[in-house]
């Protein structure tokens, strides 16, 4: 962890903070999602993460694309925004936060898709039968049922 959210845990420990945070959900030409495994807690979710001092939200979600996932967004669409009780979140570590989350969808991208900065152990295009809530990271299960539901079939 570096940049803001670790200097305000210097700070205030494992207590809550407040985290503001833009992610990407690539979605290829099939209509699949690309999903990473997280190292933290081994479940799968889109790349994102908290937005730095200044940062505008769509270079955050394009920052935390290539740094998660190693590709660069050529276009972003906003979808949502993730807040509320289902967003906040314990880290297996003990940090806890409270995500407002602006949530992005890229269906054009280029690179290949490689985990790049450890935070995942593997990355991989799930169709939308393939995917049980149960194996997606508690803070974004909203957003990614979201999403379920508006892929073809």
């Amino acid at each position: 962890m570096t940049g803001y959210i670790a200097e305000m845990r210097k700070l205030v420990g494992h207590r809550t903070l407040m985290q503001c945070a833009a992610s990407v959900a690539c979605i290829d030409e099939q209509g699949r999602i690309l999903l990473g495994k997280r190292a933290d807690n081994h479940l799968w979710g889109y790349s994102g993460g908290a937005a730095e001092i200044d940062e505008r939200a769509e270079d955050c979600a394009k920052r935390e694309l290539f740094e998660e996932m190693g590709l660069h967004a050529d276009e972003l669409t906003f979808f949502c925004v993730n807040s509320g009780p289902e967003a906040h979140y314990v880290y297996p570590n003990g940090d806890e936060v409270s995500n407002f989350e602006i949530v992005y969808l890229c269906r054009k991208w280029h690179g290949k898709p490689s985990a790049r900065d450890g935070e995942m152990e593997a990355l991989r295009f799930f169709a939308k039968e393939e995917i049980d809530l149960s194996m997606i990271s508690p803070p974004i299960r909203k957003v990614v049922a979201a999403l379920i539901a508006r892929m073809p079939e």
